[in-house]
């Protein structure tokens, strides 16, 4: 029975040769509404003549126009548009031959006006109509063998109902909606295209009465309410998808393709941070700016951001070749901005960093290079001494000579009591920043500290992922360790709002939200996966990286700190730091940094940071 539907058996002549069996009945409907279901004998030759030219001219445009080109069982908004004007535009047609044949022939009508609109009303409704008969009929042959999956909608406005009409026209998947769940009660009870809207707290009811497969997010669900949604979900193991923005879709249409599983990204989002971009506007507005490391997770992200800000020209500085390249893509063809320069770079070469600072100027630089991975980091001392202090020293001095209006040092929270040497140098890093500020206040230097950010390069989420889409083991180094997360986007609009009310000295603490245990991170992950933890996949224990926390800290222990008008943005009242001090160690630490010895070069660190213990590493006996 299928086949009839096939090419083979429906092929597109065919679709031609129906519609004009359509048309043809159009224009006979046309003449009888027109003369009461009674056409006079001397109407009849007028019907003749209308037969033979609306069919030739609707011929021809359906031809040039391949009206009947489209797959029936695909109909959609687009063929229905194309049919419209095809129809519309052979209607016109007819009005002009009136027109002409007015002037050219005694005044005699080549078809009075009423049959033209009444047969483009009536061949439109023809047309559509059995297209999407043809196109239900399918789907009834072709589902009706599988077995349909039970869905639940959570939301209910216009992008709910889109939804639900976007997936039972799915003919892969066939699905059946059995409820749409809200939170505002207002909406209770209520219906949708003849389904029943629940309030989120009856979804327990829901599943007890129908075996629920998936519940698809369409929503801007409260955070809370969102989350219980979720963990229900996991817990009754039915599949979490979501919706991407209007703005995504494809031609203002949703796609089957585009209702992605639920991510881990998802579920650790939290409410959105509302930012003073008026502020932050005017900080930026026509400046030229430079962002280092602007390849990398961060930077990327914050020029990506400073680009809503009209600035006057933004500076990528990287030493990546390759991401930068693919940085710069992006910012061509899919952001549409084009003030910028992209420059390969190492912030160790300080004539070039003289040069590019001195010819362009930036009024704020935003420094996001830097070595930041742990364990590597822990046998490399040299390297992430070099890059992640004397790279730092560079900015900070050159910054001060060409007269930058501000500099803005992106830290981590594991600059905080230390427990390795990746940790130790950003600390190193902070002291130094906060020293060159009190010395030299003309520049504005603001340090800003933060946690583990969620999908960044090398970060355990997407490291989770690959393991699990190879079948696992997921490896985890300890069943106690627990991570502060905030996504990149939410981390770097809190750079640009600290940045913007920073006044010169600052050390701004993020809001990171609660402590994340890792091993729950990866349960989720495995179940947002479809998978059985301990049947499909296992997790692995390998034992604290070499430098890794337990946990991580946000502030020292005899810290305190300040609030500010932005509830998510906090100031640590960090101890002042001697300036010659400072100064005089980096000048030992570049002698010993010659020698290459990372015991060396790790008990100076200690020296500087006293606060720095070595945690499963080589380097405590230097603690002792």
């Amino acid at each position: 029975m299928l086949d009839f539907f096939s090419e083979k058996y429906f092929s597109r002549w065919f679709v031609l040769f129906i519609d004009l069996v359509l048309v043809a009945f159009g224009v006979y409907l046309a003449f009888l509404l027109r003369f009461n279901f009674h056409i006079p004998v001397t109407e009849q030759s007028k019907l003749l003549l209308a037969l033979v030219t609306v069919l030739s001219i609707r011929f021809i445009l359906f031809l040039s126009g391949k009206t009947y080109t489209g797959l029936l069982r695909y109909t959609g908004s687009k063929d229905a548009q194309h049919i419209f004007f095809n129809l519309l535009a052979g209607s016109f047609i007819f009005i002009a031959i009136n027109l002409i044949s007015r002037f050219g022939f005694n005044y005699i009508h080549f078809v009075p006006y009423s049959i033209i609109g009444i047969e483009f009303l009536s061949s439109l409704f023809f047309l559509l109509s059995y297209r999407l008969l043809a196109k239900i009929a399918f789907g009834q042959l072709q589902n009706g063998n599988k077995e349909k999956n039970i869905v639940v909608i959570a939301g209910s406005d216009d992008k709910a109902l889109i939804t639900k009409k976007t997936i039972e026209n799915d003919t892969e998947n066939p699905a059946k909606i059995v409820a749409f769940i809200e939170y505002n009660k207002s909406k209770k009870g209520h219906k949708i295209d003849n389904i029943k809207i629940y309030h989120t707290s009856e979804i327990k009811k829901i599943a007890k009465k129908n075996k629920i497969d998936q519940l698809i997010i369409t929503g801007n669900f409260p955070f809370e309410i969102k989350q219980e949604i979720v963990d229900f979900c996991l817990s009754y193991n039915i599949e979490i998808k979501t919706v991407p923005d209007i703005k995504e879709w494809i031609n203002g249409e949703l796609s089957v393709k585009q209702i992605k599983k639920y991510r881990i990204e998802d579920l650790l989002e939290r409410e959105e941070i509302k930012l003073d971009t008026g502020k932050i506007k005017k900080d930026i507005l026509n400046k030229t700016v430079m962002v280092t490391g602007a390849a990398g997770s961060i930077g990327s992200e914050i020029v990506r951001q400073l680009t809503q800000f009209n600035p006057k020209m933004i500076i990528l500085y990287d030493i990546g070749e390759t991401p930068l390249h693919y940085m710069e893509i992006n910012l061509k063809e899919n952001i549409k901005f084009e003030n910028y320069k992209t420059i390969v770079g190492n912030i160790l070469d300080r004539e070039r960093l003289n040069y590019i600072i001195s010819r362009y100027k930036p009024s704020i630089i935003y420094h996001a290079a830097a070595l930041k991975h742990v364990p590597m980091m822990e046998i490399n001392p040299y390297e992430a001494v070099k890059t992640n202090i004397f790279g730092t020293k560079n900015l900070l001095e050159l910054a001060i000579e060409h007269n930058t209006e501000k500099f803005v040092f992106i830290s981590t929270d594991k600059a905080v009591n230390p427990t390795n040497v990746m940790g130790a140098t950003k600390r190193v890093a902070e002291m130094l920043t906060k020293a060159y500020y009190n010395k030299y206040n003309k520049t504005k230097f603001i340090i800003t500290r933060f946690g583990n950010v969620l999908g960044s390069n090398g970060s355990v989420i997407p490291r989770f992922r690959e393991q699990i889409e190879k079948g696992g083991p997921v490896t985890i180094t300890h069943p106690e360790v627990t991570r502060y997360f905030m996504t990149i986007p939410e981390a770097c609009r809190l750079v640009l709002e600290a940045a913007s009310m920073g006044k010169g000295g600052e050390v701004f603490m993020f809001d990171m939200g609660k402590l994340i245990k890792i091993l729950d991170l990866a349960k989720k992950m495995i179940k947002l996966s479809g998978l059985e933890l301990g049947k499909d996949i296992q997790i692995v224990y390998t034992g604290l990286r070499p430098g890794e926390k337990l946990y991580e800290e946000l502030f020292y222990q005899n810290e305190d700190y300040l609030e500010t008008h932005h509830e998510k943005i906090l100031i640590a009242k960090v101890k002042d730091v001697d300036f010659e001090t400072i100064t005089n160690h980096l000048k030992e630490l570049a002698l010993i940094l010659k020698t290459f010895d990372n015991y060396k070069i790790v008990k100076k660190l200690k020296e500087i940071v006293p606060e720095y213990k070595s945690n499963n590493s080589p380097y405590e006996v230097l603690d002792s």
